[in-house]
């Protein structure tokens, strides 16, 4: 293969992984940027004859390449986040988190998560990780200023749980999508093939684990930078039992808030349905860019 046709396999690549994004962003199909990416993807599929490309093929499609990598850069700029993967992303100052909008109406998710869950768990409960977080972050700021850390450890333990529940459900929401379900592809599927054996033995293994979480919790699908492979594990509340140093990338919430009203003490019914919302597209892209974090194995 010669230099220009392996340009043209990574523009291809990147081009096919920009579509993945917008997937994610659940953007209109009659948005312009998806025009931009699909007449891109005509220009590469012309260039893929037999032979050298041109400079002047080449000159070309390097034009295009940087055109449109600047139009999706100013894309990001201007939707913060794709799911939650932050480009230029904003300094959070102590207290000041907000409550994510959800990436989808509250009744979008039904019949397996009804509206009235939705609705009480995003506005509710996850609203009051974020106060709690807040208020968790105010006290130790003030605790820094006075020098007065007598309540240093309560407040760590409220930074720990809240700021867990509410970056645990950001990535919830997001794991989720109306026209989810089935079963993820590319790289994310091969990870998941090499390290579980196959996307059978990986899904029997989660949903037990989320079935078995004791009391409240969390079943995680997590990279580990270190060990440099996937892992499945449980989280009690929201941060206890926690592997530090790896990156989650699929979350279920198991607490009763997110499913009691609907599924009463049938979490396994609960579990088992879940399967047919998981947006595999967010869950690939959080993937792509964890495994791009590769600690010395040890």
């Amino acid at each position: 293969m010669g230099r220009f046709e392996e340009y043209v396999k990574e523009v291809m690549e990147w081009n096919e992984e920009m579509k993945k994004f917008m997937q994610t962003e659940q953007v209109d199909r009659d948005d312009e940027m998806w025009t931009k990416l699909d007449d891109l993807a005509e220009v590469m599929e012309c260039m893929q004859q037999p032979g050298q490309l041109t400079n002047e093929q080449l000159l070309t499609l390097q034009s295009r390449v940087e055109e449109l990598h600047d139009d999706m850069e100013d894309y990001f700029i201007k939707r913060q986040a794709l799911g939650t993967i932050y480009m230029n992303e904003p300094f959070v100052e102590a207290g000041k988190h907000e409550l994510p909008p959800l990436p989808y109406a509250y009744d979008a998710l039904e019949p397996v998560i009804s509206e009235e869950i939705m609705r009480l768990h995003h506005t509710k409960h996850h609203q009051a990780y974020v106060d709690g977080l807040n208020r968790a972050e105010r006290k130790l700021k003030e605790a820094r200023k006075r020098g007065d850390f007598s309540l240093v450890k309560h407040w760590s333990r409220e930074l720990a749980f809240h700021g867990s529940g509410h970056n645990l459900h950001t990535i919830f929401w997001n794991n989720m999508s109306p026209n989810g379900g089935g079963r993820p592809s590319g790289k994310l599927l091969k990870e998941i093939e090499r390290y579980f054996g196959s996307f059978e033995a990986f899904k029997k293994h989660f949903t037990e684990a989320a079935k078995a979480v004791e009391g409240v919790g969390w079943a995680l699908l997590v990279w580990s930078p270190r060990a440099r492979h996937l892992e499945i594990l449980q989280s009690e509340l929201h941060m206890l039992l926690t592997q530090w140093d790896t990156i989650p990338l699929l979350v279920l919430d198991v607490w009763e808030h997110a499913y009691y009203l609907q599924y009463k003490n049938e979490r396994a019914d609960y579990v088992n349905n879940w399967w047919e919302i998981v947006n595999w597209n967010d869950v690939e892209q959080r993937f792509l860019k964890a495994k791009q974090l590769m600690w010395k194995p040890s």
